[in-house]
């Protein structure tokens, strides 16, 4: 119990403040995460082989998309491909653990999340392309745009997520982060907002190690980013990254609490990034060889492969179909990526406003006069 000390006054002045001064809103115990990654692979927990068997088959065309998108940089079809290769389980878990109504809220690295929940592989590519704002309809996929700012995707969650409540629409919303989007203010506000409003959100952190060059002991000195959680009055999940049915078990359980008015979870999966940050980084600047090797024998579908071949769910024949399919789609990805896109630099104005400002359309009527003295200069030239 604590005292006050009433201004001017004497001794007999001290008095107890009211009991109780203080006391935790809520039982911080049941909100930490456990000591270690959560993980199913590897023990003798059940596991529901169709639901494996599709996990499998996913990862393996994930890290065959994830091959090809990284080549079509070199090829120069693509500008840039933030690559989630070592990350698929996290990726493919997250598509797989929604509903048709529910939103997922992605991250730049995470258009194999938005493939494997539907998504055209090449609309997927649009933007990092550079032939569009997003490439799809985000409200047709349930998948907002896929866009480079870091966290800014969470309060949107968060606000989705609060009106469909109010509405009283069946929808979660999962909202994609790394590890260095933890930094950002958004994920802070977006957190705080979620928890005070019990918002159906599920805020799913990729621990791939770095954020760019910075190592995550150099962003944050919490035990893990899922301990962060409490502050909040959230739960908080710790699971490995790599452990496809682990994922997808944790991250089912937060939907479907979520669903039924539980409030947010924060989960950070600790996994890996084994390629380059993108096509224009060089991680040997800041990590070495053997620390990535080390990795590479955690491989997520190495894993999932190896348990399910143990427990005679996987044969020979499911692995080659896994691989056609992949090649298939890489084949289907290429011929398409290398046929020019037929653009309209007037798009350049569509979408911006509802209705277009005076400076818009004045910059419209510039560009449409530009290309017209453009058109009748290769006219007279023919």
């Amino acid at each position: 119990m604590t005292v006050q000390e009433l201004p001017g006054a004497g001794a007999a002045a001290y008095r107890p403040t009211p009991p109780p001064a203080w006391r935790p809103r809520t039982d911080p115990a049941p909100l930490l995460p456990d000591p270690e990654p959560y993980r199913v692979l590897g023990t003798d927990a059940p596991l529901d082989r169709a639901l494996m068997l599709r996990l499998y088959a996913e990862l393996v065309r994930g890290r065959r998309y994830n091959a090809q998108a990284t080549a079509l940089t070199k090829q120069g079809r693509l500008a840039v491909y933030p690559s989630s290769t070592g990350q698929e389980a996290c990726e493919v878990a997250a598509a797989l653990v929604l509903q048709e109504q529910d939103w997922l809220f992605p991250s730049y690295r995470d258009t194999l999340a938005a493939v494997a929940r539907g998504l055209d592989p090449v609309q997927a590519l649009t933007l990092l392309r550079g032939d569009w704002h997003t490439g799809y309809d985000p409200h047709e996929h349930r998948i907002a745009p896929l866009c480079t700012p870091l966290a800014t995707q969470l309060p949107h969650a968060v606000g989705l997520a609060h009106a469909a409540r109010l509405k009283g629409d069946d929808v979660v919303a999962l909202a994609m982060v790394g590890d260095g989007g933890t930094s950002e203010g958004d994920f802070h506000e977006a957190l705080n907002f979620a928890a005070v409003w019990q918002a159906p959100v599920v805020f799913f952190v990729q621990n791939n190690g770095f954020a760019i060059s910075v190592p995550l002991a150099k962003q944050t000195a919490a035990p893990s980013l899922a301990h962060k959680a409490v502050g909040y009055g959230m739960p908080g999940r710790l699971v490995d990254g790599n452990d496809a049915a682990a994922v997808h078990e944790v991250l089912a359980d937060a939907v479907a609490r979520a669903r039924r008015g539980g409030g947010p979870t924060l989960i950070e999966a600790v996994t890996y990034r084994i390629e380059a940050h993108t096509n224009a980084d060089d991680a040997t600047r800041y990590r070495v060889d053997t620390e990535v090797e080390a990795w590479r024998d955690h491989d997520p579908i190495q894993l999932l492969e190896a348990e399910l071949t143990s427990r005679g769910f996987l044969d020979d024949s499911a692995k080659e179909a896994a691989a056609e399919a992949a090649e298939t789609m890489a084949a289907a990805l290429r011929e398409r990526m290398n046929a020019d896109a037929e653009l309209d630099p007037m798009d350049l104005f569509a979408h911006v406003y509802a209705e277009k400002t005076a400076q818009l359309r004045e910059q419209e009527a510039q560009l449409r006069a530009e290309l017209a003295a453009h058109q009748d200069e290769d006219e007279g030239e023919r």
